[in-house]
């Protein structure tokens, strides 16, 4: 059968996955500096492997062959699934694929000795030939796909999700927020002149802030048994679904960025643990796509982490692990601070979704051509003057060089982190309106309600639909940002 071979075609594929995904968090957070350039082209020969072996003729043959066989609803999902996969993968040839990879580790590679140093000159070759590869890459995958350039790039991370549909949503966020954010600050003041902003201790030893970011990755689900936490220069959930690496970074004068940070890469951690299994190694059953990733992520890190319910249940662990003796309205306040910054990961909820805005219009503009590398500083200090009121021209280190992501050459990846936070606004309001005691069993630390709200709705949905489809069916409804702004004019604006 058709079918059979196309199972055991997909976990010799999934075991080829697996070696890059491992390969890939070591080189992040245990390879010697020395290793970066065999590292590089050992992930580029197995991406090439990976990609000739996914895009073999015979596959395109097994898929027609399985069209036509009796199949049960999962199976049939599976192959629709897997033809869109093929013809995805099939936009690029293997040459490229491996062309790319090389490229883009070695570009990362560079970035991480050039960012610390501030060192855009020096960086400025690398960044422009990723770019140029991507445009290659988008204008192949564009053609056969029969979408725009940008398009085609956001299709391999947010499957079913569209410029035309998402540039309004962020058009009407964007004017939301380019107003609140100073009064959300003056809100923010007047209360400090009330309750003056209490100093944190400044001493946050790193092993006992792993500890405690361990505990509170146990306590909302997270498998220790089949995951684990480390650090890396830039916070990533990385590994397989039955080895889960998750990563922070530490700060020693304060606790909260790091466990923000590890209540994010628990929330990836946690789609990915709980997939279903039965079809882990089927496109179908994996992960959708990076805003529903990024949502899941969101949700733990905001609508969980920053509720004030979440902090009656964690207080007492913060001081049993950090000695730090909090009052509830003495805590809030750091951890609801809103500031505007260069950083995006540092970012508050209320100014994130400007950094992000700023990435999606400066890269669509670094596709099109409209926008050359050699002038991004320019532009980024541009957009952060008008959206956030700062300037970063002289600064390139925490201007267009703090992320990963184009470096690397990850262009189309950056809309999922604000669609995310507007799905995970949309998916706590659905969960508080069948569960209205959602906050007392928060508060309690229990957090089986929450989670099993996203096991049925979101987590074991995995591929089986577009992300558009996934979080209609979760909530009722099409991608609402109403739910989004609500959630910050509650908690932020008055």
């Amino acid at each position: 059968m058709s079918f059979a071979k196309l199972d055991a075609h997909c976990r010799s594929l999934t075991a080829l996955e697996h070696a890059l995904s491992i390969l890939g968090v070591d080189e992040a957070t245990a390879m010697a500096p020395g290793g970066g350039e065999q590292r590089a082209e050992a992930m580029a020969g197995l991406s090439g492997m990976h990609h000739r072996q996914a895009t073999a003729p015979q596959v395109r043959d097994w898929i027609e062959a399985a069209k036509t066989e009796t199949l049960d609803q999962a199976q049939q999902t599976a192959v629709v699934e897997l033809e869109r996969s093929y013809v995805n993968l099939t936009c690029l040839p293997a040459d490229f694929v491996e062309h790319k990879m090389r490229t883009g580790m070695r570009s990362e590679q560079l970035w991480r000795t050039a960012r610390p140093k501030g060192d855009w000159a020096g960086f400025l070759p690398a960044l422009e030939g990723v770019v140029n590869l991507v445009r290659e890459e988008a204008a192949m995958r564009a053609e056969v796909l029969g979408l725009a350039p940008y398009d085609a790039l956001m299709e391999q991370f947010d499957p079913g999700n569209r410029t035309e549909t998402i540039t309004p949503v962020f058009a009407e966020l964007k004017a939301f927020l380019v107003e609140f954010v100073p009064k959300a600050l003056n809100v923010q003041d007047e209360k400090q002149v009330k309750r003056p902003l209490k100093p944190l201790s400044g001493d946050c030893p790193v092993e006992k802030q792993k500890a405690l970011g361990i505990e509170m990755m146990r306590a909302v689900g997270f498998d220790m048994n089949h995951g684990s936490l480390s650090v890396s220069d830039h916070p990533f959930c990385g590994g397989v679904p039955t080895d889960v690496r998750l990563t922070t970074r530490y700060r020693t004068d304060e606790f909260l960025p790091a466990l923000m940070g590890i209540l994010h890469e628990t929330g990836h951690g946690l789609y990915e643990q709980n997939l279903p299994k039965d079809w882990a190694h089927w496109p179908s059953g994996k992960a959708r796509g990076m805003s529903i990733h990024e949502s899941q992520s969101l949700f733990v890190e905001k609508q969980i982490g920053r509720n004030p319910a979440f902090w009656t249940f964690a207080l007492p662990h913060v001081a049993g692990h950090l000695g730090e003796d909090w009052a509830m309205d003495d805590l809030l306040p750091h951890v609801h601070q809103v500031k505007r910054g260069l950083i995006r990961v540092d970012a508050d909820e209320v100014t994130y979704p400007l950094h992000v805005i700023l990435r999606y219009e400066l890269e669509q503009d670094l596709l099109a051509g409209r926008l050359e590398v050699r002038d991004l500083p320019e532009a980024w200090d541009a957009k952060m003057r008008d959206y956030l009121g700062i300037s970063s021209l002289d600064d390139p280190q925490n201007g267009p060089m703090q992320d990963v992501h184009w470096p690397s050459g990850a262009f189309g990846y950056f809309p999922s982190y604000t669609l995310g936070a507007l799905m995970a606004a949309q998916q706590w309001a659905a969960i508080s309106r069948s569960h209205p005691n959602i906050n007392a069993e928060i508060a309690a630390g229990d957090f089986t309600t929450v989670n099993s709200w996203r096991r049925d709705n979101i987590w074991m949905k995995a591929s089986m639909g577009s992300t558009p489809e996934i979080l209609r069916q979760a909530t009722g409804e099409n991608l609402n940002p109403a739910y989004f702004i609500a959630h910050l004019e509650a908690r932020y604006g008055a």
